[in-house]
């Protein structure tokens, strides 16, 4: 403990010699004492000095599940009737990955990016990705200035917290893998130069089903990069009825105001790492990842980005649900949207399905032939 400077309760030596323990506690106590009357008095002599502790682990968790509150009911407000991709859009914002959103045209893909951006108080850029967008266009490139003959930086909308890639898979792959080292390392080179991106730092990217006609599938080394992969879907009637009311006299997008900061978002994410998971859920997990592998329904299995993804967004989930600890449904409701993406099924399986279903149809199988851990 420290006061005024001097240093009240030094590290005891007998730490280091054992050996000497029976005997420290009193010539600690005679070596000491003139430094602790001086350090006592001089305590006493600033009266409105202020000992400031440390937030307890309940009043941190607390803090953590009044943000996380916030942040959904602000999305949920434009998004109505889905809690579980507002949930898992979360998971992933609080893990450090990045999203990719798929499903047809219509149902809120770009909405729901729309509105996390908005209810964070961090910087938000949209990429438009067509066909004819080049590189340069999405990093930034460097520029001739005539008046000072030297070639100035300009970056470009990359740079931001929130960047919404907004169907991604309708341009060329050569555009698509601009994003790859952005994604992966937080930083983008140019020229030999590296610039390193803003914190905290997140890739929203929307993209239609590959069937749809004028579509680039995205190569497995980019669809490995995003950490989780959702679905919207269809809402409900009610909720439909809702949606139609809300924009009656106005749009629910414009009135949604900042509920978190950015530094707020890296607090939650250091607090995400704190997160305990117990041997026998790592035990599971690696299980799952390990049938994966050997899979003869699969051709590729996940990677070790794929279990490290998995392992963080179920330490996210935990505590978006106000637990510092994991249980195995955090895994089992997870491994669907976090892997689905990076298997490619053997096309001697191959059915009638969309691809990315025959994937989801191969986990739940997987699913039912491994024990869960009580």
């Amino acid at each position: 403990m420290e006061c005024m400077g001097v240093d009240v309760f030094p590290s005891p030596f007998w730490e280091r010699e054992p050996s000497k323990r029976h005997w420290a506690t009193l010539v600690v106590a005679a070596d000491l004492a003139p430094t602790w009357r001086a350090s006592l008095a001089a305590c006493r002599m600033s009266p409105m000095r202020e000992l400031r502790t440390a937030p307890t682990r309940p009043e941190a968790l607390a803090t953590a599940a009044e943000r996380i509150d916030l942040l959904q009911n602000a999305i949920e407000r434009v998004i109505r009737g889905k809690p579980e991709a507002v949930r898992l859009a979360m998971v992933t914002l609080l893990a450090g990955g990045h999203l990719l959103v798929e499903d047809v045209p219509g149902v809120g893909k770009t909405t729901l990016a729309h509105a996390l951006a908005r209810a964070l108080d961090c910087s938000f850029q949209r990429i438009q990705f067509t066909s004819d967008l080049l590189p340069s266009d999405v990093i930034g490139l460097s520029v001739f200035n005539q008046h000072s003959s030297l070639f100035e930086w300009k970056p470009g909308p990359v740079f931001a917290n929130v960047v919404l890639a907004d169907e991604i898979n309708r341009t060329t792959p050569k555009t698509q893998s601009a994003l790859l080292e952005a994604m992966a390392e937080r930083q983008v080179t140019v020229e030999g130069t590296t610039h390193a991106l803003p914190q905290p730092f997140i890739v929203l990217a929307t993209q239609n089903p590959i069937e749809h006609h004028g579509t680039y599938p995205l190569p497995e080394s980019q669809l490995d990069r995003f950490m989780l992969r959702l679905r919207i879907g269809y809402p409900g009637a009610r909720d439909e009825k809702q949606m139609l009311r809300d924009r009656e006299h106005g749009e629910p997008l414009d009135a949604v105001e900042p509920v978190m900061t950015g530094s707020d978002v890296l607090e939650l994410q250091s607090a995400v790492s704190e997160v305990s998971v117990d041997d026998a859920i790592v035990d599971y997990l690696m299980r799952v990842v390990a049938a994966t592998r050997s899979s003869e329904m699969l051709d590729l299995g996940v990677s070790p980005r794929g279990t490290l993804s998995l392992f963080r967004a179920a330490q996210a989930l935990a505590l978006t649900e106000e637990r510092t600890y994991c249980v195995p449904d955090d895994i089992k409701r997870l491994v669907v949207p976090v892997f689905a993406h990076r298997l490619t099924v053997s096309s001697r399986y191959s059915s009638a399905m969309r691809r990315s279903e025959e994937a989801e149809t191969v986990l739940h199988e997987i699913l039912k032939t491994i024990s869960v851990p009580l």
